[in-house]
């Protein structure tokens, strides 16, 4: 009787394990194989400033708060990559890894080992996972910003931002492979498969931006209502656009990505619009923006001919946990006896 109690226990800390109800544990594995030098400059207070101040170009030319990849020990790295793992779905974790495997590439074509180097991304603690109900962290580097912040079981991805330059390996024995592909080859097939009189609604102006329009602004507010709603699209045009926005969602573990597609569709999926700017060809530059009530995705390739992606995902509550705080604050003992 004994043994099978056991066993039961064992199953059901698997069965956690495995939804991700333990969120702390990896973070805490990690923090506990760092020296205390290297804890120190890893780990923060949650109010520090460079919690919200986050940028998506090289390290050398933005320097992050936290410890670098380049000063782990392979055991260390372990850790983080299970951290990734337990915070990521199989497809982001496999995503950030090949953006990052982009600056060998780069370094190739460009010699640059200082502003080209995978080992400089970063990562910092805001608040220790180990006693706190809230506290968040960053992984961060050239075309990769993911952060993270959790209060209990709850977990807000937001921003996040992925980018790939070369979009498209130009020659080498990598010729042709693509990076954020899916991002991309559904966003045309969208705007390709309007009819004349919705992409006069849809294409909102000729020329696309140069860059995401919000930049690396740590609070965003929704831009101005361009592009087609979805009840506009036919059936078919809508399976493509929850496609596209699946492939956003998708960076996500799976059961926080079915989630909030669920209540996408079931809060504010008629007020989502899709716009665009720019070609609607392969290899020339454009740009499109896909916005809700709740959130903000923009995507463009414009820069060095039309083959360096950049794309961002916004939550007008969420953006570095906004959400989840006031809900801390809300329902804290501790700040209820502040008042």
């Amino acid at each position: 009787m004994r043994k099978i109690v056991v066993v039961s226990l064992l199953a059901v800390a698997a069965i956690v394990m495995a939804s991700g109800l333990l969120p702390d544990k990896p973070a805490v594995d990690f923090l506990k194989s760092l020296t205390q030098s290297q804890k120190d400059k890893t780990q923060m207070p949650f109010n520090d400033d460079s919690r919200m101040r986050w940028h998506y170009i090289p390290s050398s030319m933005f320097p992050r708060a936290g410890i670098q990849l380049n000063e782990l020990d392979p055991n260390q790295k372990s850790k983080l990559e299970e951290l990734l793992k337990a915070f990521l779905s199989e497809t982001g974790y496999n995503k950030t890894m090949k953006i990052i495997d982009l600056e060998n590439i780069l370094l190739e074509i460009s010699g640059d080992s200082i502003m080209r180097n995978p080992e400089n991304y970063s990562v910092a603690f805001y608040g220790n996972p180990e006693k706190d109900s809230l506290w968040a962290f960053s992984f961060e580097g050239h075309h990769v910003s993911l952060n993270f912040t959790i209060q209990n079981e709850k977990v807000e991805i937001a921003p996040r931002f992925l980018g790939a330059n070369p979009a498209r390996i130009p020659s080498g024995p990598r010729e042709g492979e693509r990076t954020l592909q899916k991002e991309e080859d559904l966003g045309f097939e969208l705007i390709n498969s309007l009819s004349e009189e919705q992409r006069k609604i849809a294409i909102f102006q000729q020329e696309p931006f140069f860059d995401i329009v919000t930049g690396k602004s740590p609070e965003v507010e929704p831009l101005s209502p361009v592009g087609i709603v979805y009840g506009q699209l036919s059936r078919n045009q809508q399976l493509i656009f929850l496609k596209l926005l699946d492939e956003y969602l998708s960076t996500m573990p799976a059961e926080q990505a079915e989630k909030r597609m669920n209540s996408i569709k079931d809060e504010e999926i008629n007020e989502v619009r899709f716009g665009w700017a720019g070609a609607t060809v392969l290899g020339e530059g454009h740009y499109y923006r896909i916005q809700g009530k709740s959130f903000l995705i923009e995507f463009d390739n414009v820069q060095d001919k039309a083959n360096h992606i950049h794309t961002v995902w916004r939550d007008f509550d969420g953006d570095f946990g906004r959400d989840l705080i006031k809900e801390h604050y809300k329902n804290s003992d501790h700040h209820k006896h502040d008042k």
